[in-house]
């Protein structure tokens, strides 16, 4: 018979040899079939696994980026008509109410995508898998520290670029008397608010687990931001070049999502209130898919760092005589 067929594999071994007896479902983890693979990944996988952490449990994942961008929409709806009326429909003020609201409602947004696609990657990651109830008891039970995180994030996004772009300014002022200096000056302003980006991304970068940390252990807040700056130390340049490189495809999804109401005007003409829902539903769906991936990517680099870090890849057997499993 040939090697590899099923009766290679069944029945029970002789008890004359002293084997322990081995079970002939696959273990699970390195020995069997794996969503995330659990060992260092190269720098491609790092940009494709995340699209896989998704596909395991894309069914759960729609229905909570569906509920919340219909939530979302609906809330910008409302304080949209709210604030035109108390304008008495002026142009300015429904447009700014419209901005705002959107702002807003794609913070909240991205804090809920986050706060459940994480939890359901970490899952998933360990061989398990949650129901859509479990996720979103996990996002509850995290609710503080993410929101804390996420006001933290936000704040990093803000002040970083601002104070760059004050130090651009700054130079070119100084510089703006002197006529033969101003071309100089312009050229130097704009490398100083450009390196904005990569000061950014580093930031990111040292943060990236700290999610994946908050659902994964039982840790405070300042604790998962320790262990995911561990787990960073040394790749800081790699991870952030991953985050600009998925800034990068987000760019190719937003333009043709964003040139969306134009498309559907020219056939629905520019009215007001449908060209407000189909521009502010391209930038929630938009803020959607961002938070989406950058969750599952969180989730596929704490992977990799705990396999580098810490040898989170290799199994250890367990010392029972009759169980053949591996744990790590």
């Amino acid at each position: 018979m040939f090697p590899g067929t099923t009766a290679d594999h069944t029945g029970p071994p002789s008890r004359r040899t002293g084997s322990s007896a081995v079970s002939a479902a696959p273990v699970s983890g390195l020995d069997g079939p794996e969503s995330i693979p659990v060992r260092p990944l190269s720098f491609r996988e790092l940009v494709d696994l995340p699209f896989a952490v998704i596909q395991a449990d894309v069914r759960k994942l729609i229905v909570f980026v569906v509920a919340g961008l219909v939530l979302a929409e609906d809330l910008v709806i409302a304080i949209t008509s709210g604030c035109s009326i108390l304008t008495d429909g002026s142009d300015s003020g429904t447009a700014w109410s419209a901005i705002l609201s959107t702002a807003v409602t794609a913070w909240l947004l991205r804090l809920f995508l986050r706060g459940v696609t994480v939890p359901i990657g970490v899952a998933r990651a360990r061989d398990s898998a949650l129901t859509w109830r479990a996720a979103l008891r996990a996002f509850g039970g995290k609710l503080g520290p993410l929101l804390l995180d996420r006001l933290l994030h936000t704040a990093t996004s803000v002040v970083v670029p601002a104070a760059w772009i004050l130090v651009a300014l700054w130079e070119l002022g100084s510089l703006l008397h002197n006529d033969a200096l101003f071309s100089l000056a312009v050229i130097v302003g704009v490398v100083v608010a450009l390196a904005a980006v990569p000061t950014a991304s580093w930031l990111r970068a040292r943060r990236m687990c700290v999610v994946p940390v908050l659902f994964a252990e039982t840790t405070s807040y300042g604790g998962a931001v320790g262990r995911a700056k561990i787990l960073a130390a040394g790749a800081e340049w790699r991870l952030a070049g991953l985050w600009l490189a998925l800034r990068g495809l987000l760019l190719v999804v937003a333009v043709p999502l964003l040139g969306l109401p134009l498309f559907v005007s020219d056939f629905s003409g520019t009215h007001r209130w449908a060209v407000i829902v189909l521009s502010t539903a391209s930038v929630l769906l938009i803020a959607a898919f961002a938070e989406v991936v950058d969750s599952a990517t969180s989730v596929v680099v704490d992977i990799d760092r705990r396999c580098r870090r810490e040898a989170w890849d290799v199994r250890i057997p367990r010392p029972a005589h009759r169980n053949t499993e591996t744990v790590r």
